[in-house]
Order: structure tokens, then sequence, then C-alpha cells
């Protein structure tokens, strides 16, 4: 019997997790005095790439799509 992790990758919380854990840990320890923001920034921050890599592999297929069309 092989054990399971819960994760899909069998990885645990990762850089960006522990940076925002870091920063949130900063920010409530009046260590830093950044907006709330950047404090949650690592969230965001990938949150907005992934929009951007879906959104560009739309545009590409619809690209495809439409030039294939365009040949026949």
């Amino acid at each position: 019997m092989s054990k399971s992790s819960g994760t899909a990758n069998g990885g645990g919380v990762g850089v960006v997790g522990l940076l925002q854990v870091a920063f949130i840990v900063l920010k409530l320890c009046g260590v830093i005095d950044w907006s709330w923001w950047w404090v949650l920034a690592p969230t965001w921050i990938g949150a907005v790439l992934v929009i951007l890599v879906v959104c560009g592999f739309v545009v590409a297929v619809l690209v495809g799509a439409t030039t294939t069309r365009q040949k026949r």
C-alpha cells in the first residue's frame, strides 16, 4: 500500500506559499509597513500569470483555427 500526500505532485507548500506566509507574519508583527496589496502579492501575481498564460493559449488556438479555415 502506498502513502498519498493529498496533493497532485506530492509536494508541500512551495516557495510562493512560504513567501506568502512570511509576508503575512511580518505584516502582523509590525516588522514591515507594506500595503496589504503587496503583502498578498505572491498570490495575486501568480493568479495573474496563470490568467495571462490561459488567455495566450486561447488566442493561439483561435488564430490557428482561423488560419486553418482560410486555407480551405
